[in-house]
């Protein structure tokens, strides 16, 4: 398999370098495409000498537009038969990524999704976003008729396949739902792995915010009833 990780960034100064040289060391990632959203903190600077270096591919957005722009830009981008989403913000650690691909690997699954509430170890912060994730999942679950444990989950692992042909809308954490709700309703086969996650909070720069919420409550129903 020839593998693709986007890593979608947006005023990660602090943490695009690391996040490389881990998704890097993995050995596993034949392409890494960056898709610089529009930052102004220095982010698209360190970028343009990686780019430059051969350390990564960079695409970059003239402004910000939202994860899902962002995503969508990557995948549209994307040379690798497999897709695997990679946030900027060292929450989710890409030494997972064997356990992510065994799915595929074993022709089990065509989607696999890493879960942050199957028993991996995890830094237990954030009790209402948690709380919030949950609900989330238990509405997915109803109207999808499915029994996901984590649907906002950021690490999403695909073949390019089940994408091509679908368009994708999301602009900012919508994609999430959209794109659980569109491979729900084609049957895509679908795994959940477990996962370590360190979260980080407000203060260290998390951007999800309580509207994203009810924008993703919009989305499930939107596309329950509309292709």
């Amino acid at each position: 398999m020839d593998i693709t990780v986007i890593i979608p960034a947006y005023n990660e100064v602090q943490t695009i370098q690391e996040i490389i040289r881990r998704v890097k060391k993995t050995g596993l990632a034949k392409e890494i495409l960056v898709v610089d959203d529009g930052s102004t903190d220095g982010t698209r600077e360190i970028l343009r000498e990686l780019d430059q270096q051969g350390e990564a591919r960079v695409i970059f957005h003239e402004r910000n537009q939202g994860k899902g722009a962002a995503v969508v830009s990557g995948i549209r981008a994307a040379k690798g038969d497999v897709i695997i989403i990679q946030d900027a913000d060292l929450e989710y650690d890409p030494r997972e990524y064997p356990a992510l691909l065994k799915p595929i690997e074993e022709g089990l699954a065509d989607v696999v999704y890493g879960s942050r509430f199957l028993g991996a170890p995890r830094r237990p912060v954030m009790f209402w976003h948690m709380v919030a994730n949950k609900m989330l999942t238990l509405m997915t679950n109803i109207l999808y008729n499915n029994i996901l444990t984590d649907m906002e989950t950021g690490y999403k692992v695909f073949r390019r396949s089940v994408v091509d042909g679908m368009t994708i809308h999301a602009r900012r954490f919508d994609f999430e739902p959209e794109f659980t709700a569109k491979i729900l309703k084609r049957k895509v086969r679908i795994f959940e792995v477990p996962i370590t996650f360190n979260p980080r909070d407000y203060s260290e720069g998390k951007k999800i915010k309580l509207k994203d919420a009810f924008e993703a409550v919009w989305t499930l129903v939107k596309y329950r009833v509309v292709d």
